[in-house]
């Protein structure tokens, strides 16, 4: 399977359709959160409807810039993987929106306890699948994918817990626009797209192993 992962695409739709359309080959797109900025309703659903024209699943967490009435719809359009799990072949999805609490005081930000709640239960639903996939908004904490540039890891504790004690085969967060890149987490191989609203992206594929590019 050929995962295409985006993050932090904060309405920059047409740049978004540009990465989808220049990758035929993937199978799945995720959207690890931040598909608006501030968006309403109407906004967030003509975005995703727009993204399902292209013939592909295709799973989003909401981020932090995302207000919380948005998961009502990707709800409704059958793509959020908010404490939500997804099989798609031999492969599952499971995710978390929002951020940690934190000083910025953005739209949707949720407690540690509620992210790791959130998390454990999209994973009981793809327990079964023989590759996992794991969408949190917010990078696990003390990596190379949540440092700002005064230097301080923001990611989110509960993320890291999770990824230590579950060990899913892929991460795919954002969040942290300026620490994008790979990183390793115990066993679990973990991607920050980086902005997709700067034209940056993710390939994850897997096969015989689990193997993740950014690009461009």
């Amino acid at each position: 399977m050929t995962i295409l992962a985006l993050s932090d695409i904060h309405g920059a739709y047409d740049e978004t359709a540009r990465i989808i359309e220049s990758n035929p080959s993937a199978d799945v797109i995720i959207i690890a959160g931040d598909l608006t900025t501030y968006g309403k309703p109407a906004e967030a659903e003509s975005a995703i409807v727009r993204l399902q024209r292209f013939g592909k699943p295709v799973f989003v967490v909401a981020g932090n810039m995302d207000p919380p009435e948005l998961e009502g719809v990707f709800e409704r359009l059958s793509v959020s993987l908010n404490g939500r799990g997804v099989v798609v072949g031999d492969v599952g999805f499971c995710g978390v929106s929002a951020s940690p609490i934190s000083p910025l005081m953005t739209p949707n930000e949720i407690s540690e306890a509620e992210i790791a709640a959130r998390a454990a239960q999209g994973w009981k639903e793809i327990s079964a699948a023989r590759w996992k996939v794991f969408v949190p908004h917010a990078p696990p904490h003390n990596t190379r994918l949540d440092i700002i540039r005064s230097g301080r890891h923001v990611g989110s504790t509960a993320v890291r817990r999770f990824i230590e004690e579950f060990r899913p085969h892929a991460v795919v967060c954002g969040h942290i626009h300026e620490a994008r890149g790979v990183d390793v987490v115990g066993t679990s191989k973990v991607v920050n797209c980086g902005p997709a609203g700067h034209g940056m992206y993710s390939i994850v594929r897997i096969g015989s192993s689990v193997e993740i590019e950014t690009l461009p």
